[in-house]
């Protein structure tokens, strides 16, 4: 993803600011996925392993980044807390 994009991009739905979710809980949300845990705030199941994402500075919302462009759309993004955090 690039540095001068994730530099102005901004949660829409909080306003914070968002960082590149790190390896480790990108794998630990992808297994989420992978067993069938993880819905969007759309209430629609993630199907989808993602290969990057971004995460609001407070880590409760998480939008998917796909082919280098990050979906910042409500009903895409996912609540961390689905995972017990």
């Amino acid at each position: 993803m690039d540095k001068k994009l994730l530099d102005i991009v901004c949660c829409p739905l909080t306003r914070l600011p968002l960082q590149l979710l790190d390896g480790t809980r990108l794998a630990r949300l992808n297994s989420a996925i992978e067993n069938g845990s993880i819905q969007a705030r759309s209430a629609a199941p993630v199907a989808e392993k993602l290969s990057e994402a971004l995460v609001t500075r407070d880590g409760r919302l998480v939008y998917p980044v796909r082919a280098g462009i990050p979906i910042l759309l409500e009903e895409e993004s996912i609540d961390w807390t689905q995972l017990g955090e």
